[in-house]
């Protein structure tokens, strides 16, 4: 048979064919012209749709409390007096931390302590000749003692003076007294001159942690982080302050403590730990404690079996918690959590379905560059259809086609702000000729077999 017979042939069994209806089939989106009855829709996509299809009401699902929960905080630790409390809810991620402030301190004068060291101030005595000159009419021999383990300081001629415990004023009582009954001249001055006994550290997200000493001022929340270099932290949404005193967290997030100034304010006192900790778990500051906590195991031993109950009963609860969301997971691969899916058909790179995100929006972007994008071979671009059908369901075979025009490239940029919707189907039409080369292949066979049987007749 010849080529030019061969042609015609297969251009005259399409033709029948097509007629009849049965050569080839393929999905396209055919609105519905004027009249009331018009079911579909056709709207083209452009920045006024976008916003028009993005106000439909909307809540992703969200992933279970379980991944959210840390296995920080629990039950009082036996014979080790009361743990501190838990900070925040671990049910749920909180929109803000709670704000947890120390009870206020009252105000008492300077306590001298083991460790400090006092400046005694003494007149100079001199000859008289010197005296006459001025040279040393302003002298005065100064001599720092500091407060041994005992609370004392040690004079000579004096002996040993307890001061530990005093105000500024009462040690100076005491020295006055004692002065007076070794027949010395009482004359003199008493000052601090070095701060040990009192301290407080800072720690976590800070330039420099240090120990800052508490003295004749009262040392107050912002001071003390001045004295560290400052707070460091990059991300303000769960960052905080959290104080250790007497075997309670208290916590400030740093919002908070940056807009209201009485925070800053707070003051603190001997033995206090300051923690800047930028994380929503309590696990950094839960380390930096218990550091705090084993630097008092050397006079209480009880500590120890306080830590190895809290240790043990964090280990459970992040096993626990791990085993629960293990379980979710496999509850997702075997398909029998709750999804909301959209439905990729037509020319795509694969058929299939795309569940979507938990916890936020997806876009169409998201679906259709999931299934390898649109193959610009088969598939026609000016024809990417987002089909939504109507809320309401007594309108269920209504349904709205957003069209995505892609022959203009930057109409793409559309498609990363168009936001789906459960159950929604993304359509891409196939292009013409790609119609046509199907039809061709499935009766080229047909064709073939006849002018084989007619050449053989």
């Amino acid at each position: 048979m010849s080529r030019q017979v061969f042609g015609s042939l297969a251009v005259i069994g399409t033709l029948m064919l097509s007629a009849c209806g049965v050569a080839y089939q393929s999905p396209s989106v055919n609105p519905m012209t004027g009249g009331a009855d018009s079911k579909v829709r056709v709207l083209e996509i452009t920045p006024e749709s976008v916003m028009v299809a993005n106000r439909s009401t909307y809540s992703p699902k969200e992933l279970p409390g379980v991944f959210f929960a840390t296995a920080g905080g629990g039950s009082t630790p036996r014979g080790a007096g009361a743990a501190p409390e838990p900070v925040i809810d671990y049910q749920n991620r909180p929109g803000a931390l709670e704000t947890r402030v120390p009870p206020a301190l009252p105000e008492l004068p300077y306590t001298i302590g083991v460790g400090d060291v006092l400046l005694l101030a003494t007149p100079q005595v001199g000859s008289t000749v010197e005296q006459l000159t001025g040279l040393l009419a302003a002298s005065n021999a100064r001599q720092g003692y500091t407060v041994q383990d005992d609370g004392a300081i040690a004079i000579p001629n004096v002996g040993r003076v307890q001061v530990s415990g005093m105000t500024l004023e009462e040690a100076e009582s005491r020295l006055f007294q004692r002065l007076v009954e070794n027949q010395i001249d009482p004359t003199f001055s008493l000052e601090v001159s070095q701060f040990n006994s009192k301290r407080v550290s800072i720690g976590g997200a800070v330039a420099q942690p240090t120990v800052a000493p508490i003295t004749l001022t009262p040392l107050y929340l912002d001071a003390a982080l001045s004295a560290a270099g400052g707070v460091t932290a990059q991300d303000l949404d769960y960052a905080s302050v959290r104080i250790y005193r007497d075997g309670t967290i208290y916590q400030i997030p740093l919002r908070e403590l940056y807009s209201d100034r009485s925070l800053a304010r707070i003051q603190l006192t001997d033995g206090d730990a300051v923690f800047v900790d930028t994380e929503y778990e309590l696990d950094l500051a839960q380390a930096y404690f218990a550091e705090r906590i084993r630097l008092a195991e050397f006079q209480q031993d009880a500590r120890v079996a306080a830590l190895n109950e809290l240790t043990a009963e964090v280990n459970i609860r992040r096993g626990a918690l791990n085993e629960a969301r293990d379980n979710y997971m496999t509850r997702l691969e075997l398909d029998s959590v709750d999804r909301d899916y959209v439905y990729l058909a037509g020319e795509v790179g694969e058929q299939s379905r795309y569940p979507l995100p938990f916890g936020k929006t997806a876009s169409l972007a998201d679906a259709l560059y999931s299934s390898s994008g649109v193959p610009t071979r088969t598939g026609n671009v000016a024809e990417i259809y987002v089909l939504r059908g109507s809320p309401d369901p007594r309108e269920f075979g209504a349904l709205t086609a957003w069209q995505l025009d892609g022959r203009n490239a930057t109409n793409f940029l559309l498609a990363t702000r168009f936001q789906l919707r459960p159950n929604d189907v993304i359509f891409v039409a196939e292009q013409p000729v790609t119609k046509w080369n199907r039809v061709i292949t499935q009766i080229t066979p047909s064709l073939i077999n006849t002018a084989a049987a007619q050449t053989l007749n």
